[in-house]
């Protein structure tokens, strides 16, 4: 069987996906600029709001001594006229719960909640839900520090729509001392503010960011508040908001401060969650949609699995290269001979220069000198489009094996270097 024509699809879908995507993702960057952010403030100057609804923020916390206080400083903070904090401790086995306690007699907005177990962060956030007084739920995570006028440029999204159900934050990277910190940054700083943007113009979100996020209650109520059985909470509720007939957005100005991994390990674990809790949700999704009628997610849905395709053609692709180069004869062809050479590799290039230029420009207006990261936006597919491929080749029958209605609890992640 000649098998030449099947490798050479496999290697054209490896190469051509991404650069497909990126045009697409800068497409819907751009447009999202010039709907929606063309005329805006900036994001310390909100507008004065015609009413002051109250908020609540939900803080589900296990184990974070470490960041309690500073995190509860910052929230105390916050320049909005009315909202509560409540702390939901979920089993920590640290000095968290006396932490929060002694915060809670200096900070009058704050309310803590101690689970006796450890039980997950979809519980902890249900049980501050239900103890909330507001319609309007902000979550965020223990070791966050959320921008002072966050809560004001939320509330300012849900005075605007009625059927809006959430709104996703922007997350920026504040751990900074090694290099895996400073690719992040460029990350962050780039592809994932500029997917959000067009997922928000074309109609729909793959996620909120669950450190950064807001909804109405009642939309949560509809669909039966967080699961218990997801891995990632946010990726799952995200999903089941928008098939219960709900619209996600993007709020750029809305910015918190956050702690990523800084080791490869931590950095693989946190992506494989990631990988486990998208794969679980898409196939959550795939039976309300194809027998429910459903159809909201389809775009979504069809670049997922795309995505998951072109993992195991990058996984295949890679393996039977390194099987030419160390067990065959030189004359034998490989799936990438020329993946990088001639006009693709000139043209996947350019893109993705481009696509990292149009990023960083759109960012640039939240946060000062993001420029610099530019530098290490250039690295971002050597590094994290191999580790996407690996997770997500993992992910998909560590999520097809794991047993139905297993709850997950949680442990502290690796927050990098401070």
């Amino acid at each position: 069987m000649d098998w030449m024509p099947i490798a050479k699809l496999i290697k054209a879908f490896a190469i051509g996906y991404p650069f497909v995507m990126a045009w697409y993702w800068m497409a819907g960057g751009l447009l999202h600029r010039w709907l929606c952010e063309r005329h805006e403030p900036l994001a310390d100057d909100p507008p004065v709001l015609p009413e002051y609804p109250p908020v609540s923020i939900l803080l589900p916390c296990h184990n974070e001594e470490a960041q309690a206080e500073e995190t509860l400083g910052v929230l105390a903070e916050i320049e909005y006229p009315d909202f509560e904090i409540i702390a939901i401790n979920d089993g920590s086995t640290d000095r968290t719960a006396e932490i929060l306690d002694a915060l809670a007699l200096r900070i009058p907005q704050l309310r803590v909640v101690h689970l006796a177990q450890n039980q997950g962060k979809s519980t902890a956030m249900n049980v501050g839900a239900l103890l909330a007084r507001s319609e309007i739920l902000v979550g965020t995570d223990g070791d966050a520090m959320l921008d002072r006028h966050s809560l004001t440029w939320f509330v300012r999204r849900f005075q605007c729509d009625a059927r809006l159900g959430g709104v996703t934050g922007n997350p920026r990277i504040r751990n900074r001392a090694s290099i895996l910190g400073q690719l992040q940054v460029g990350e962050f700083s780039s592809i994932i503010g500029l997917i959000k943007r067009a997922q928000t113009v074309y109609g729909r979100l793959f996620t909120v960011s669950g450190v950064k996020c807001a909804f109405r209650k009642r939309a949560l109520q509809d669909i039966g508040w967080w699961s218990r059985e997801t891995l990632t909470d946010d990726v799952d509720v995200s999903w089941r908001v928008q098939l219960g007939g709900w619209r996600l957005v993007y709020e750029p100005k809305a910015i918190c401060w956050i702690l990523m991994p800084e080791t490869l390990k931590g950095l693989w674990h946190q992506r494989l969650r990631w990988s486990i809790g998208g794969t679980q949700a898409v196939l959550d999704a795939t039976r309300p949609m194809f027998f429910g009628g459903k159809w909201r997610l389809l775009a979504i849905w069809l670049n997922y699995v795309a995505s998951i395709a072109w993992a195991y053609s990058v996984c295949i692709g890679l393996l039977v290269w390194l099987v030419k180069v160390t067990l065959m004869p030189p004359h034998v062809p490989t799936l990438f001979p020329d993946a990088i050479s001639g006009l693709a590799g000139a043209l996947m290039v350019m893109t993705y220069l481009l696509q990292a230029g149009v990023s960083v420009a759109l960012d640039s207006r939240f946060e000062r000198g993001v420029h610099r990261a530019l530098f290490w936006v250039v690295w971002y597919p050597l590094v994290f489009w191999m580790l996407q491929a690996f997770t997500a080749a993992v992910a998909l029958p560590k999520t097809l094996l794991r047993p139905r209605g297993q709850s997950g609890t949680w442990i502290s992640p690796d927050r990098g270097l401070r």
